[in-house]
């Protein structure tokens, strides 16, 4: 049977009066990715926050690989995934390979020379080797978002969470960082992934997760979703996404 990494349990959250997750329950399974579709505002960003406790649900369970994520064991659980913002949230202050090894010398207690060999290798793996030496305001976006990744992947984490990666990025940008994101897909890592970029979920997702106003408004394989929604409001989503982004875009 396969594992299951991530499952969530009627999960709510709530921003004084206002309902941004209403009871969100899903689950994902090793080697799996698994990407989150919908409109701004509609709690996709809250729902990733909330797997990690980098925001405290008011309702509902969180287990990775069956245990129980909570405010108490947030800090241990956290070393086991890989989170990659909208905005990079790289230190402007070292360079690309101390912000990939400063977690495995902060965190991990690695020594240098291993946490630099690991850094090093996961540069590597995003196509940055020659990059190693640069401060963040020496890349270019699509290159901050790549050195986030290796920061992530170097932790060697059960499960990547990204959060709109390509969204801070120019148009011409944002191929780089797909590619990446498919190796990783293609070669077992456990991923799910908050995007607008269709084509890329068509490609490697394993299921995809239509969501509005904190609830899921309908889940399946990328075929089914795409050519066949069963869900008037998800039908009205991925038309106005061709309208605004054209046919090749959603490809």
């Amino acid at each position: 049977m396969i594992q299951v990494v991530l499952k969530i349990e009627d999960l709510k959250k709530n921003y004084g009066k206002a309902e941004i997750l209403k009871g969100i329950s899903l689950e994902v399974k090793k080697g799996e990715t698994k990407v989150i579709i919908g409109p701004s505002g509609t709690g996709k960003s809250t729902l990733l926050a909330c797997v990690n406790r980098l925001v405290e649900p008011d309702h509902g369970r969180v287990l990775l690989e069956g245990e129980e994520i909570t405010s108490r064991n947030a800090h241990k659980m956290r070393q086991k995934i890989g989170y990659v913002f909208q905005d990079f949230n790289l230190f402007n202050h070292l360079t690309a390979l101390d912000n990939v090894r400063i977690g495995l010398i902060k965190v991990q207690k690695l020594s240098k020379e291993e946490a630099t060999q690991i850094a090093l290798e996961q540069l590597s793996k995003v196509g940055l080797s020659e990059k190693a030496s640069l401060y963040p305001s020496q890349l270019s976006g699509g290159q901050k978002q790549r050195v986030a990744i290796a920061r992530a992947l170097a932790m060697r984490p059960k499960l990547m969470l990204f959060d709109e990666p390509t969204s801070a990025l120019d148009p011409e940008l944002i191929g780089e960082v797909l590619s990446v994101m498919i190796d990783l897909a293609r070669s077992g890592m456990t991923m799910l992934v908050v995007t607008h970029e269709l084509g890329f979920a068509r490609t490697v997702a394993d299921e995809i997760i239509f969501m509005e106003n904190g609830l899921i408004v309908e889940q399946g394989p990328p075929a089914l979703i795409f050519s066949n929604p069963q869900k008037d409001r998800t039908r009205q989503f991925l038309r106005k996404l061709t309208e605004l982004y054209g046919e090749e875009r959603i490809k």
